[in-house]
């Protein structure tokens, strides 16, 4: 047991929900979550991408993952939020996700890498998946899912 501990590196998700599924984002990753706002359309964009807020003056893109992974429409309830990503470069932008579970910390030898198809383009958003309390939860690749195509 120490020799694991010793060698066993670990990582912080914050679990999300997506319809019936769970998906894991790497917290190193999330700059803030905020309850669901008026987003304000842009015209001539990719129907996943939603539009922009305001957020204490910074004016950042929103768009649906679930959109961009080929789900059904967003449904807004009381549970949706807007996850904002930094992501170095490219600065920031937001998710809309149907709900924020819970902060997880994943040991190394409880994440498996996925080895996928390139033509199964809904496989290409996950780079893992995550054994935790009895469940499953994917890792979603956030540069597949967010900067694809942006």
């Amino acid at each position: 047991m120490e020799e694991l501990k010793a060698t066993g590196e670990h990582k912080q998700f914050i679990v999300i929900k997506l319809g019936e599924e769970q998906y894991g984002i790497d917290i190193k990753y999330i700059e803030n979550i905020v309850r669901m706002q008026h987003i304000t359309r842009v015209p001539k964009v990719d129907s996943y991408l939603r539009g922009v807020i305001n957020l204490r003056g910074e004016v950042i893109p929103v768009m649906s993952i679930r959109i961009k992974m080929g789900l059904e429409p967003d449904q807004e309830t009381k549970s949706s939020r807007i996850i904002i990503l930094k992501l170095g470069m490219n600065g920031l932008i937001g998710i809309i996700v149907d709900e924020v579970k819970e902060v997880v910390t994943l040991e190394s030898d409880q994440i498996e890498k996925i080895a996928y198809d390139s033509k199964d383009d809904k496989d290409s958003f996950l780079w893992g998946v995550g054994k935790c309390a009895g469940g499953l939860i994917s890792l979603l690749d956030l540069n597949s899912v967010v900067l694809e195509n942006l």
